[in-house]
């Protein structure tokens, strides 16, 4: 039997159809049962006549509740009454599975909804979201095809403690301490040796005990190197994948943008160029803006706010002090306080998208940096660990960039969503570990 979707219905008027899904919304009015049917294209109303279907029907659509499961056949007319101006009128209706009273009410808390996210992923802004997560997955990844970039998939499990270890989960790996990864970049960097250009998306894993609007303990990370590339040409290729993905969505995936009440006026406005900010610039507009900060200051969320509130595309923070960034940032021939780096800043204070940079390329460049990296901050890196990644610079070594790119922010950002946590189906955040 070929069933159809409730965004068919349209198409199918004066015809017969079969379709199901689950009970959004249920009304009974002289002899009459409304049923708003829901399936992962939207909804659809159905109206049940009491006169029209036998006692065991009526009485299985009478006893049906919200997200029961159901099946109903009908004939598709007109009806300006009815949501979408069209209904199935049934003649006949089973239920698959009535279940129980559904825990979420129209009224509910945040809590709540979170401790119940499996059924509030049902939800119509949920689903339209969850929808679109899967389009930018789909964007990121055609675009960087397009650009002859390989997809590769790097372990999430290492013994690399990452810059100190501080931020990452340690984890018992048969007797070893091991970690989950906060950033594939490492094994990315091998792989350019023989396939140039790469990316992976694959999630990542940060212990920051942060509890802002922007942060997950667990996040899809698209990270990308590319052997030969500068930091400009890195830069640009951001642009044009950020461009893409903001006009993919225009383009394909109207009745989800307008479902979330998305301005598809703004994503229109997001092209190249971005402009382009040094570090040292956007400390003095900030102070202009009445901040008090000082060379070598990090930016949190209200300088990435202010930063960013009257600009309609996002924009580049470059050449940021060596003492911010990891020890794989080259320093800047031009000014050697800071490194050839870059953050993606998108507008009206969404916050950091992408970190960007060139990578140390030379041997000795890089055992310099490991040097003065831990006098700076005090600490001493396990070298056994890094051995691997020394070795790429042992062995016909070339110039490279990468970035990486946390793809709920993004999401966050081109949605304008309140909050991180619905960017992802399951969020993981300090408070948050279930379902």
């Amino acid at each position: 039997m070929a069933y159809s979707y409730s965004s068919q219905v349209p198409e199918k008027l004066d015809k017969h159809i079969s379709i199901r899904g689950w009970v959004y919304r249920k009304r009974e009015s002289g002899g009459i049962i409304f049923i708003i049917i829901r399936d992962r294209t939207g909804t659809i109303q159905a109206s049940i006549k009491k006169d029209n279907v036998d006692e065991k029907t009526w009485k299985q659509a009478q006893e049906s509740i919200i997200e029961s499961s159901i099946e109903l056949k009908g004939s598709v007319k007109k009806d300006e009454r009815a949501p979408s101006g069209f209904e199935i009128e049934c003649d006949y209706f089973k239920t698959i599975s009535k279940g129980e009273p559904y825990p979420i009410t129209e009224y509910q808390s945040t809590e709540l909804l979170l401790d119940k996210r499996h059924l509030w992923l049902r939800s119509m802004k949920m689903t339209n979201i969850m929808k679109l997560r899967s389009y930018f997955f789909r964007y990121l990844r055609k675009y960087n095809d397009s650009k002859g970039f390989y997809e590769i998939t790097p372990p999430l499990i290492t013994s690399s403690a990452g810059e100190t270890g501080a931020d990452m989960f340690p984890i018992d790996y048969f007797g070893q301490k091991a970690y989950l990864t906060e950033s594939s970049q490492l094994y990315a960097e091998a792989m350019i040796f023989s396939l140039e250009k790469v990316y992976t998306f694959a999630p990542s894993y940060r212990a920051e005990k942060s509890r802002t609007v922007k942060h997950l303990a667990e996040y899809w990370h698209l990270e990308l190197e590319a052997a030969h590339y500068n930091l400009d040409k890195l830069l640009k290729f951001e642009e044009g994948m950020v461009s893409n993905v903001a006009q993919q969505l225009v383009k394909n995936n109207e009745d989800e943008l307008k479902q979330l009440n998305v301005d598809t006026d703004t994503l229109k406005k997001i092209r190249p160029p971005f402009k382009r900010l040094t570090y040292e610039k956007a400390i003095d507009l900030l102070n202009q803006k009445g901040k008090d900060l000082k060379w070598g200051d990090d930016f949190g969320v209200e300088e990435e706010r202010m930063l960013t509130e009257d600009e309609d595309k996002p924009v580049f923070v470059t050449y940021w002090p060596k003492e911010l960034k990891p020890f794989y940032q080259p320093i800047n021939p031009k000014d050697e306080r800071t490194t050839m780096s870059a953050d993606l800043q998108a507008p009206h204070g969404h916050g950091e998208i992408i970190g960007a940079s060139e990578r140390i390329w030379k041997y000795d460049d890089l055992m310099q940096r490991f040097n003065e990296f831990e006098k700076a901050k005090g600490i001493k890196f396990n070298m056994q660990n890094y051995e691997w990644y020394i070795d790429l610079r042992r062995y016909g070594s070339v110039p490279h960039a990468g970035f990486g790119l946390g793809t709920e922010r993004l999401i966050k950002w081109m949605l304008n969503l309140d909050h991180i946590r619905d960017a992802i189906p399951f969020p993981r955040m300090i408070n948050r570990l279930s379902p």
